[in-house]
């Protein structure tokens, strides 16, 4: 994450990178279903922030840019809910 807390792109590209155990400078910018579901995974575990996407918002993240603003979006979410 970076200083402000937010997933940047480079964590987002290592992340994708780990499935399919390559490096991340591989990784296609166009992501697919299975990778997404991957990453939100792998991110909800790694970070203890639940990521809710109803299928409509699931069906807008095509690209590893959209991913970064999906995650930066739930950690700005857990945030809010956290503040008194």
């Amino acid at each position: 994450m970076t200083d402000s807390g937010l997933p940047d792109r480079a964590e987002v590209l290592t992340m994708l990178a780990a499935f399919g155990q390559r490096a991340a400078g591989t990784v296609p910018e166009d992501l697919g279903s299975l990778e997404l579901t991957w990453l939100i995974a792998e991110f909800e575990q790694r970070y203890g922030i639940q990521v809710d996407l109803d299928d409509e918002r699931f069906a807008t993240v095509r690209t590893v840019d959209d991913a970064v603003e999906v995650l930066r979006e739930a950690v700005r979410s857990v945030r809010a809910d956290a503040r008194p």
